[in-house]
Formats: C-alpha cells, structure tokens, sequence
C-alpha cells in the first residue's frame, strides 16, 4: 500500500498530536489495515519534520523489539527502528513527570556511540564493534500512543517505535575486553527487582541489534554517521511506572542508571 502524501501528513499529525497532548488513538491499521512498512516510516519521516519545524533535534537512533522477551511480550517477531530526539532526555537520576505521558514503560539497554560511519548492506557485529567509540548504559522509556498499548508492527513503525524519554548513566566503556553478550543487568522497581538479563537477549549481542539498524537504513540509501547515538533495544520486558515509581539499573562493569517518576 502507498499512501497518498496528505493522508501519511494527517496521521503524523494525529500521532504528533496524542504525545503532545498525552491523549491515546486508536492504532492507525483500524483505519488503514493494508498499511505497509513503506507507509509507515513514511508517517515516522513527517512527525520527524513536525518536530524539527519545532526546533527539535534528533539525538540519537533506536532499535526495538529487539529481545526475545520483547518480541513475544508485544506478539511481534521483527526489530522496528525510530529515532530519538533531544527533549527526550533526561538526566541520570532525574524526574520524569508522568502527567505527560500516557502509559509510560521503562526497559533497560546497552547504548553505542560510534567513532566512525557505518554503511549498509553487510553490516556485521564485527563492523559494529570495530566503528564504536564507546557503550554507555541506558534506559527508555518507552510510551505507545495507541490505547492500551496494543498495536501491531506497522502501526509501531509510525509511532516512532513508541519513544518518549531516554536516561543515560554510570560508566563509557571501550568495547575492547567487555563481553556484551554476557553483560548482566538488573533492573530494580521501588527497591525490588523488577528484571534482570544479559546482554545477549538482544538478538544474541546488542551489537547485531545495530547492524540490522544500519542495513535497513542502507535500504533508504542512508548511512549511519560517526558520532552517533544508537540504543540498541531492550534486554527484557518492559516494565509499567506509574508517578511516585523509582527505578535503578545495575549493569555489569558499567555503573547504574537511575529515575524517578513524578
């Protein structure tokens, strides 16, 4: 399906608008079921523009769906990918305030910051972790704009891979000695454990998690540049937090993250 250029404007704007105004839509493939990948990161390019008419910037790229526990967690069996943007971030131990989110969702990811550009098609682990500058730990928060947090891959797609807010914390490591498949994490809710992983609930490394960003990005005919910001997907389920919720992820040899919700 390609869908005419005003109807991929309207939905953009009726997605743009849910997040700003913190109100869930029903998913776009009520109305559009034959909906298509094509279509729908046509409708994620045209809320990127709404949002850099605003004087947003993009921060960052982001893999999705991309742990097992995920992918059966939302009925889904491929990684989607989005963007993030700079008003999304907060810092480590900061609030988030709740009121303007929906019905927020945090998970825990290994981040990468490349040193040099990486291309498609063949993009590879070993690609990947020979053009990283550095990983850093992170959490998202994630936060669907459709009701009740249902939605299948497409309609995903156009919300932007459901991005809301991003935390980065504890320790930048090189690459170099860091087993990132065997990389532990523990997520705790309230003082309690919520979640815990390794790294290799990321598609078996979360550097393949990157690599498939990439290549599919090279399917566009774009390139991922040096300097890049890419989360590489959550390594576990993702977790509800409603305001008043305190979150604290432990991540093997690299520090912590923390938040909390107000």
């Amino acid at each position: 399906m390609a869908l005419d250029k005003d109807i991929v404007r309207q939905l953009a704007e009726q997605l743009d608008n849910a997040e700003l105004n913190a109100r869930p839509v029903s998913k776009i493939t009520d109305a559009y079921p034959k909906l298509d990948w094509d279509d729908a990161y046509a409708i994620q390019a045209e809320i990127r523009r709404r949002k850099e008419a605003r004087g947003q910037k993009v921060a960052g790229l982001k893999a999705g769906l991309t742990s097992r526990a995920k992918m059966k967690q939302m009925g889904v069996e491929t990684p989607v990918f989005g963007l993030i943007f700079d008003y999304m971030s907060v810092p480590d131990s900061g609030e988030i305030k709740a009121a303007e989110l929906i019905h927020p969702k945090v998970e825990a990811e290994i981040a990468f910051v490349l040193k040099s550009a990486l291309r498609g098609p063949g993009c590879h682990i070993g690609a990947v972790l020979a053009a990283t500058d550095f990983v850093v730990p992170a959490v998202e928060i994630i936060d669907s704009r459709y009701e009740n947090f249902r939605f299948d891959l497409a309609s995903g797609i156009a919300d932007n891979t459901s991005s809301s807010r991003f935390v980065v914390g504890g320790v930048a490591r090189s690459v170099e000695g860091l087993d990132l498949r065997t990389l532990g994490i523990v997520m705790q809710k309230n003082g309690e454990i919520a979640a815990m992983a390794a790294g290799a609930a990321v598609l078996g490394h979360p550097a393949a998690a990157v690599a498939m960003l990439v290549n599919a990005m090279a399917k566009r005919g774009e390139e991922v540049p040096a300097g890049t910001f890419i989360m590489s997907g959550g390594a576990t389920e993702a977790i509800p937090v409603v305001a008043g919720d305190a979150i604290h992820v432990r991540f093997q040899d690299m520090g912590s993250v923390s938040m909390r919700f107000v």
